[in-house]
């Protein structure tokens, strides 16, 4: 039976566990579309669905790759071949940044404000501190940390004997 399944890998190129997934994941695609068919506002969600997808795959895509390229160029980490390093202290609070503007971007554009305040009582003034402190924080641990590991490398290599 080993043999089977080395050959059903070698063929499809994952494990048959990853098409059991796989497969699991479109069978509760399909299950959530029949019970959104009947709504009315189904075909805008599909039109919304399909205008995100186009504009990761069109546009963002290429333009974080590209940043990327560009960081890692600038490090020297491509040219050196070595793995990104410090490239990856930049990356990680750049995705947590990204993200939590995507979540509270109808915040900080103060969009639905007057339906914001009449459900909380409060204002949306603060979502744009509240950010861009968050971004700020990210961005200092990160760089904490990478300074934590550039000091234990230095300590490393001059404890063996290294200069």
């Amino acid at each position: 039976m080993p043999a089977v399944l080395r050959r059903f890998s070698t063929v499809y190129g994952a494990s048959p566990s990853q098409l059991l997934v796989v497969s699991g994941a479109f069978a509760l695609t399909a299950y959530a579309v029949l019970l959104l068919v009947p709504n009315p506002s189904a075909t805008r969600m599909l039109v919304w669905f399909l205008a995100a997808v186009v504009l990761h795959d069109l546009v963002l895509f290429p333009v974080y790759a590209a940043a990327d390229r560009l960081l890692r160029l600038g490090t020297g980490a491509l040219r050196r071949g070595e793995d990104p390093g410090p490239v990856n202290y930049v990356r990680l609070p750049v995705l947590g940044s990204g993200l939590l503007l995507l979540v509270f971007l109808p915040g900080i554009i103060r969009q639905g404000e007057f339906t914001y305040h009449a459900a909380t009582g409060q204002t949306q003034q603060p979502f744009l501190g509240r950010w861009l402190l968050l971004t700020a924080v990210m961005f200092a641990v990160s760089g904490l940390c990478y300074l934590i590991r550039t000091l234990r490398g230095r300590r490393a290599g001059t404890s063996r004997g290294g200069r």
